[in-house]
């Protein structure tokens, strides 16, 4: 009997070690995540006690190397929200119709060629899309445009936003290959059993039920936009710009952070006390698209229970 006490004693030693284990490391994620925050939030009130809160979102000049400085970030902030636009309008549709050909149309030895070989495009650094962007796609938008009649600079928000897209077109396609695929052989059965066609299936049942996956893959696409620097650095160029024009120059939230914090300023001038503020709008941004994100995914997971009884 006291053998099996001790094994008892040893297992129940064993799990308590892999609970705490786990309790720890999940305490170190959530104090890792407000130790950030609360290291941008600390520096960003130290700037807004210096400068303008309401200018700072509203005004619309962004100078903060002159005498008297200016710190309206409204450009920076409509100039992401065009980039980001942009790329996710070419990452989104070519990144979930690649998904869906290759989970639901592409044989398996097609499969197997295709999916490494568009994953290669997720190891190929930003400085080489920056490249691409800079020596191919903006010389070719800007040839177009002229042999319309129309003006472009060769640093865009388009050629930044395309190429920028190409980037997250292999978080989206293998991400949303990978939900695609997991969405049990059954209710495709089912469906066709029903009389409804491939491409109805795939609509009506295999999208909505995958859903959840989708808009993680598309969240996390966002993200990657959001936070990229190198590609809007050599395709949209640095100048804050409040314009709705794609093919003029643009910057982003995190080029200006980047710029801010490699000057010759004092650490607690504005110029550098500014990456903190934008740092903590970007920071608000994200944790905002989160909730969104994990709100549409219960909507869809409870549609998806009751459309299944």
């Amino acid at each position: 009997m006291s053998i099996f006490q001790n094994k008892n004693k040893n297992v129940a030693l064993q799990e308590n070690i892999i609970r705490y284990f786990l309790i720890a490391a999940a305490t170190i994620s959530i104090l890792t995540t407000f130790g950030i925050l609360f290291s941008i939030l600390f520096e960003a009130i130290e700037f807004f006690k210096l400068k303008s809160f309401f200018y700072f979102f509203t005004g619309t000049e962004w100078s903060p190397g002159t005498v008297n400085s200016k710190f309206g970030a409204l450009p920076i902030f409509a100039g992401t929200f065009i980039i980001t636009l942009i790329a996710m309008s070419v990452a989104l549709p070519i990144g979930l119709g690649s998904a869906i050909f290759m989970s639901e149309y592409a044989s398996s030895r097609q499969r197997t060629y295709l999916k490494p070989l568009l994953e290669i495009l997720a190891g190929i650094p930003t400085v080489v899309y920056g490249f691409f962007a800079a020596i191919t796609v903006a010389p070719w938008i800007v040839s177009v445009c002229n042999s319309f009649g129309i003006e472009a600079s060769f640093n865009s928000a388009l050629a930044s936003g395309v190429v920028m897209g190409i980037m997250i077109i292999p978080v989206i396609s293998s991400l949303s290959d990978d939900v695609i695929t997991a969405v049990p052989e059954s209710l495709r059965k089912g469906s066709l059993a029903l009389g409804m066609t491939q491409a109805e299936t795939i609509k009506d049942i295999v999208l909505p039920s995958a859903m959840p996956g989708i808009i993680s893959a598309s969240l996390l696409g966002i993200s990657k936009a959001l936070g990229e620097t190198m590609i809007v650095v050599m395709a949209a160029g640095l100048r804050p710009n409040l314009s709705w024009n794609i093919l003029e120059d643009m910057t982003t939230v995190t080029v200006r952070i980047v710029d801010s914090l490699v000057g010759d300023q004092a650490f607690n001038s504005p110029a550098t006390l500014s990456a903190f503020a934008l740092g903590l709008i970007l920071f608000i941004v994200t944790l905002l698209l989160n909730i969104i994100s994990v709100r549409l995914i219960q909507k869809f997971k409870e549609k998806y229970k009751m459309s299944s009884l």
